[in-house]
């Protein structure tokens, strides 16, 4: 049996992904983290108990190198993040094929590839286990001006496949949720106006980082809790405001 539980991250360059790897790391347990330049990343605690996996998650063999290290380096695979994504608004005619095939290819195919392999390796070790994927509020409480629709598409068949995975395994103790931020102050929105992200909330409020890290920390351990959708959006989906 294997003394430290092995978590793989996605995205974990930087913004959530980082401040997951690192209080997972901190929680005593071995992380396998992966973005196309995790490498490189300097928001990342140096750890034995921490490997770095350099590829783009849309790529079947960016999760084949991840599980792969996992098991030969660590010995199990125990919890999933899927926290990689992209979002990009646009109106709905004018999103193109293009921009589809960007969003479904890291959004949705990303998310099979890892958590297939993720599952495979659970069913083998017979110990259960947690997969954690994140989305948003926006999937099914759009906000007048905020035109995400075809990035929804993706989002949005995250949640339903997260939901009939978590019925799937149940028995066998594999349990899959979600958590769904607002705004969260990451990167992603250094350009917007913090005057503007905080009417996107009726608490007016801006999440940070480590609300959403504690959120997934708090699910990945959560022995009794599958098929749930953990907002942390200051209200956002309770509706109009």
């Amino acid at each position: 049996m294997q003394e430290r539980k092995t978590v793989l991250i996605t995205g974990a360059s930087q913004g959530i992904g980082a401040g997951l790897t690192n209080a997972f790391l901190e929680r005593g347990y071995n992380v396998v983290a992966t973005s196309r330049r995790v490498s490189q990343s300097d928001e990342i605690e140096q750890s034995d108990h921490l490997a770095r996996i350099d590829g783009d998650i849309a790529d079947a063999a960016t999760a084949k190198a991840v599980a792969e290290t996992a098991v030969s380096r660590f010995g199990s695979i125990d919890a999933l993040v899927n926290n990689a994504g992209i979002f990009f608004t646009k109106p709905f005619v004018d999103y193109t094929m293009e921009d589809y095939r960007r969003l479904t290819a890291t959004n949705l195919e990303g998310f099979v590839h890892l958590t297939q392999l993720a599952v495979r390796q659970m069913l083998t070790q017979k110990s259960g286990g947690s997969i954690v994927s994140i989305t948003t509020p926006l999937v099914d409480h759009p906000i007048a001006g905020v035109n995400a629709s075809v990035a929804m598409l993706t989002k949005g068949g995250i949640e339903a496949v997260s939901k009939n995975i978590a019925m799937e395994y149940a028995k066998e103790g594999i349990r899959v949720n979600t958590v769904a931020p607002g705004v969260v102050d990451t990167p992603l929105h250094k350009d917007n106006p913090k005057d503007f992200l905080r009417t996107l909330s009726p608490m007016h409020s801006i999440s940070s980082v480590q609300e959403i890290v504690d959120a997934v920390v708090f699910l990945t351990e959560a022995p009794h809790i599958t098929g749930e959708v953990l907002h942390v959006d200051g209200g956002a989906h309770l509706g109009r405001w």
